[in-house]
């Protein structure tokens, strides 16, 4: 049996067949030369797909980062924060043991005792300037101590 009589003796399906790995053999040849063939544009999908998946982990990564820098701000203003509250109880509780043990304690207030609680509200002062009151503070009675 020769080509010729191969050729007569296929039925349509056969020729069908035929076709069709003949095509597919061109495909791959010139797949192989470096031509490419997309009709439904799979590639261009598959890089749009790509390329929002990318831009979304950017943006979940800035927010991760943004979120780490505002809790380790957070946690430096918390310790802060806790070191001015230690520090104002330090300086104020011998302060309010003394006025409570002190003999004058239920008396109108007396030089002494003005002069301790000024030195207390000075003592205050320097642990947080920015309080009310402080000498940087605006001062309604005009002097370097507040009205008691």
């Amino acid at each position: 049996m020769n080509a010729g009589s191969i050729l007569r003796t296929l039925t349509p399906l056969g020729w069908l067949t035929l076709t069709l790995m003949g095509l597919a053999l061109f495909g791959l040849m010139l797949g192989g030369l470096g031509f490419r063939w997309d009709p439904f544009e799979f590639t261009r999908r598959r890089a749009e797909r790509a390329e929002v998946a990318a831009a979304q982990a950017r943006s979940e990564a800035s927010a991760r980062a943004a979120e780490a820098e505002g809790q380790s701000t957070q946690i430096a203003r918390l310790d802060a924060a806790h070191t001015l509250i230690r520090r104002t109880q330090a300086a104020t509780t011998p302060i309010l043991l003394e006025a409570r043990t002190a003999h004058d304690a239920d008396l109108p207030l007396s030089p002494d005792r003005l002069d301790r609680l000024r030195a207390h509200d000075d003592q205050l002062c320097r642990i947080a300037p920015d309080l009310g009151g402080c000498p940087a503070a605006p001062d309604p009675a005009r002097d370097r101590h507040p009205a008691l």
